[in-house]
């Protein structure tokens, strides 16, 4: 940014400031987001989600102190905290990187940060499925969505809904052969003809073909994905924004991701902003639960 540009950049937050306005984005926090309801499309991690077999199980423990091999305590220590043994980075919702796939393509922690909010559309294709478990969103229900609410938004977040995940954590949905799925030629059409970020689906995987031709498609030509996407019934199809956060790991091959979709007030779900969310409440104290293997309320 040049010296000039950021000059104007203060003198207008500074004229903000003065006629009582918040500066720079603050208004749009002020006029929108704060007035907002916001919905949790994401699945919290534990150890008996489904998961694709070959990852294999994935545990908790209690964090030991490296000393004493003993695990920290409120009691006796104050605080405790979690060991996770995640047997894959392909757990739970996520975003997969085209480096899951393609080496030479970025990893989870090359992704630029523009990724973090951006226009949410919902297909649904959930009558379809009830029909047929195994249905695939196709062209032409993108076509027959775009006739009833407009053109679907260059670098928009396509999320596909189903209600798939509404059996959700049963791990029988781990090993299901026929799913809802997202065809090539629907993954071509939204990300080439209408320039879409990404788009995410409520199962596991972006289809049931045999060499998972939608998948490889995206990965070997550098797009990303959602995968494992929850709670798509309680957003309206156009008109929300949906903030992306993950974890940035390393050479990641996949994210552990958080969606959470920002709609109008109008919006008959989510939560809104309150004095709750600081300092936030109490509730049940937790405790271990050898049974689930997790802390539980």
């Amino acid at each position: 940014m040049r010296a000039g540009t950021l000059a104007l950049v203060f003198l207008s937050a500074a004229s903000a400031a003065r006629a009582g306005q918040a500066p720079g984005l603050w208004a749009v926090y002020d006029s929108a987001l704060k007035h907002a309801r916001y919905v949790d499309l994401t699945h919290a991690i534990a150890p008996d989600i489904p998961v694709w077999s070959g990852f294999g199980a994935s545990s908790f423990a209690p964090a030991e102190n490296p000393a004493t091999k003993q695990p920290y305590t409120y009691a006796k220590d104050g605080f405790e905290a979690t060991h996770y043994d995640l047997a894959t980075d392909q757990l739970g919702t996520q975003l997969d990187p085209p480096a899951h796939w393609a080496p030479e393509y970025p990893a989870i922690d090359e992704l630029p940060a523009t990724y973090a909010v951006r226009p949410l559309v919902v297909i649904s294709i959930a009558e379809q499925v009830a029909r047929d478990p195994g249905y695939a969103l196709k062209v032409a229900d993108v076509a027959a969505f775009e006739r009833k609410h407009g053109r679907i938004p260059a670098g928009s977040v396509v999320f596909v809904r189903s209600d798939w995940s509404k059996a959700w954590p049963d791990r029988a949905l781990a090993k299901q052969s026929r799913f809802p799925g997202v065809s090539l030629a629907a993954l071509q059409f939204l990300h080439v003809e209408r320039g879409i970020l990404f788009h995410g689906h409520e199962p596991l995987d972006t289809d049931t073909t045999p060499n998972l031709e939608g998948e490889s498609w995206l990965m070997h030509h550098g797009y990303a994905q959602a995968e494992g996407v929850a709670n798509l019934d309680q957003v309206p199809p156009t008109g929300c924004l949906v903030a992306i956060g993950y974890a940035k790991l390393a050479g990641g091959t996949g994210g552990y991701a958080r969606y959470v979709a920002i709609c109008p007030a109008a919006t008959q779900h989510g939560v809104t902003i309150g004095p709750a969310d600081a300092p936030l409440p109490k509730a049940a104290p937790l405790h271990w639960d050898a049974a689930r293997g997790m802390r539980v309320r």
